[in-house]
């Protein structure tokens, strides 16, 4: 590992990148800790954080130039409290494939990606953050369609909107080492399953309700049939391949 140095970003990579903006490049340097960042001088639109092992995303001296971070394939499970005060500019976060568990979420942002996170996984995640940044125009590489705003804002309404809110803001339940497992006596969805997972996607009238069907998957259910009397684990990836575009 790389210690992150005044040396080291006086030394890394500057250019201006295809969309005009002035880029540091900081990717592949096995960098465990966010640190030092003052002496960039604030003279960065974009930075390259890419292919590190950083595990928190903190650190941050004030940037007001900062636009856009780039953090995929790190070790990242922590996001920092009140980021958006150090960066008060950041409009892009690209958190690809991290270790993020928890959703939170800087209100500023008006693209940013969690994919390949633990994160994803929750039930309503998308609308979720939607709901969460208003102002938010691409999530995950997808555009953010206005029915997704109604949808999300319909679902976070009230005092059940706002408690279901709080629910998804905890912390993912994770595998703990030395814990024995439920013996799996399958390891994924016959063909009959992957076909009641097709038929029930496409027959769904709103994103709402393929939503519900996710719900149903990860809570062992296929349209029709308990999983869980077999000791069957949903395969979510399933329903996922099958959803890339909402339903209309």
């Amino acid at each position: 590992m790389v210690k992150l140095s005044a040396e080291l970003i006086e030394q890394a990579a500057q250019y201006t990148n295809p969309v005009r903006d002035r880029e540091l490049d900081l990717r592949g340097y096995k960098i465990p800790v966010l640190e030092n960042l003052g002496a960039t001088l604030d003279q960065f639109d974009t930075i390259d954080f890419s292919d590190n092992e950083v595990r928190k995303l903190d650190g941050f001296p004030l940037l007001k130039r900062l636009k856009t971070l780039l953090m995929n394939n790190n070790r990242i499970c922590r996001i920092g409290e009140n980021l958006e005060q150090s960066l008060p500019d950041l409009r892009e976060l690209v958190l690809t494939n991290n270790n993020i568990q928890e959703l939170t979420c800087s209100s500023v942002l008006s693209a940013c990606s969690l994919l390949k996170n633990p994160v994803t996984n929750k039930k309503h995640y998308r609308l979720y953050v939607i709901n969460k940044i208003p102002q938010i125009r691409v999530l995950d590489f997808q555009k953010v369609k206005l029915k997704e705003r109604q949808e999300a804002e319909k679902m976070f309404r009230g005092k059940r909107g706002v408690q279901l809110a709080k629910d998804m803001a905890r912390r993912t339940k994770t595998f703990t080492p030395g814990v024995v497992q439920p013996e799996k006596r399958r390891t994924g969805p016959s063909q009959a399953d992957v076909e009641a997972i097709k038929n029930a996607i496409s027959n769904a009238t709103s994103l709402a309700e393929v939503e519900r069907l996710k719900g149903m998957l990860q809570a062992g259910q296929i349209p029709g049939r308990d999983l869980r009397q077999g000791g069957f684990q949903p395969a979510v990836a399933v329903l996922c391949a099958s959803t890339d575009r909402p339903a209309q």
